[in-house]
């Protein structure tokens, strides 16, 4: 069945006010069903966790839906599902939890691809314990993560190695299951950022080799709250800093003061959205959001071809890296204008990008451009047409001439 575009746009309100959206990389609007669910659930009476009155107990069941969706979403355990308001705040609070226990000569790995997120925190936990920081380097050229060097970065010292599943930049995917074979096999722990990864395609935990695993419901349809997932027996081996009578239990050790039950609400929301993109799906929720989106990542990949396409072929742009297999992101300048100006000019004809460093801090750097603004970045979401490519494409080209188009 092919996928039902004007079926899917129809879920998102905002897409009304006729803004081109490739700025989901950053975030995606939201879907409806997740508009009501947060909204209903304000209206309704809602009381802190108890099992004492009617308020308390949906608060609990709120909690709940919320762990076991997207427990369905990535194949994971709900009770090992760790809820909280960003993907960093997460990291920040396994990096210090992992971190207390590293002692001087203990070794931790990162990647330059990555966003910081799953960069600082793991640098600034080895430097407060005195272990060393490896860097895995990136292809300049094609911003592919070779995968092989990680077998020279490894090694018995190694306590975990951070890795992303996907860059916010290049959209590179690399090679996470070889890597966290090299790093199981030393003894090491494995956390990957999937916040990039996860809304453009079925997400398999046990295929990745991940240890611990981020994502943030922002970037896949939802609200601005963040899981972190993990198999419930290694989150109980962790002791993190928190209040003393705050719940010992796992996963709630690792979640600070009262979660936002409506947004929680709109999670359940967004994962139960996200099984609808295929209507001919069965099964279970987890059989239907990976059959769904399969089928947005097929239509994500053609829109994607012909904005790559697109871009590659004017002159006057230049994109940076060629990853043999990515997610629907690229990074481009336009020559004489700054990432900023075309970012600006861009936004004023309705086309939505970023511009800058995204947080992918070590890329930039790495290629001399963060200094002088970065680039732009255009994503793909499944909302996104063939039609929207070209309107971007046509404002590219007045921009990058003053006048018309770029020769093709």
């Amino acid at each position: 069945m092919a996928f039902d575009i004007a079926r899917t746009r129809a879920a998102y309100p905002a897409l009304a006010e006729g803004f081109a959206h490739f700025d989901g990389a950053g975030g995606t609007q939201t879907a409806q069903s997740v508009i009501d669910a947060v909204a209903d659930t304000m209206r309704a009476a809602i009381g802190n966790r108890s099992t004492a009155f009617a308020p308390g107990r949906r608060s609990l069941e709120l909690v709940d839906a919320a762990r076991s969706a997207v427990a369905d979403l990535l194949g994971a355990d709900p009770a090992g599902v760790v809820l909280g308001p960003s993907a960093t705040a997460l990291t920040y609070t396994l990096a210090r939890t992992l971190g207390a226990t590293w002692r001087p000569g203990d070794e931790v790995v990162v990647s330059r691809l990555d966003h910081d997120a799953n960069v600082r925190p793991w640098v600034q936990a080895a430097e407060a314990a005195g272990a060393t920081v490896r860097w895995a380097e990136f292809d300049p050229a094609t911003a592919e993560l070779p995968a092989g060097q990680y077998a020279d970065l490894v090694g018995e010292r190694t306590r975990l190695v951070a890795v992303t599943a996907g860059s916010n930049a290049t959209g590179t995917v690399p090679d996470v299951a070889t890597i966290a074979k090299i790093a199981h096999a030393a003894g090491a722990a494995v956390c990957v950022d999937g916040v990039h990864s996860v809304p453009h395609g079925p997400t398999d935990l046990a295929a990745l080799g991940a240890d611990f695993f981020v994502t943030s419901a922002y970037k896949w349809s939802g609200p601005h709250l963040a899981a972190m997932v993990a198999d419930p027996d290694r989150w109980a081996a962790l002791r993190p800093a928190k209040l003393v009578p705050s719940s010992d239990a796992v996963p709630d050790r690792f979640e600070y003061g009262t979660p936002s039950f409506p947004l929680l609400a709109g999670v359940t929301a967004a994962v139960d959205h996200l099984a609808t993109l295929d209507p001919a799906a069965g099964g279970s929720r987890r059989e239907r959001v990976r059959a769904g989106l399969a089928a947005a990542q097929s239509h994500e990949e053609a829109v994607f071809d012909r904005l790559l396409t697109g871009l590659t072929a004017r002159p006057a742009i230049t994109v940076y890296g060629s990853p043999a297999r990515r997610c629907p992101t690229v990074s481009f300048r336009v020559a004489g204008h700054t990432p900023a100006q075309t970012a600006a000019a861009l936004g004023a004809a309705g086309c939505c990008l970023s511009s800058g460093d995204y947080y992918a801090y070590e890329y930039f750097s790495t290629l001399g451009l963060r200094d002088s603004g970065g680039a732009v970045r255009a994503s793909v979401y499944h909302y996104n047409t063939v039609e929207e490519v070209d309107r971007l494409l046509a404002e590219l080209d007045v921009l990058a001439t003053g006048r018309g188009r770029m020769g093709r």
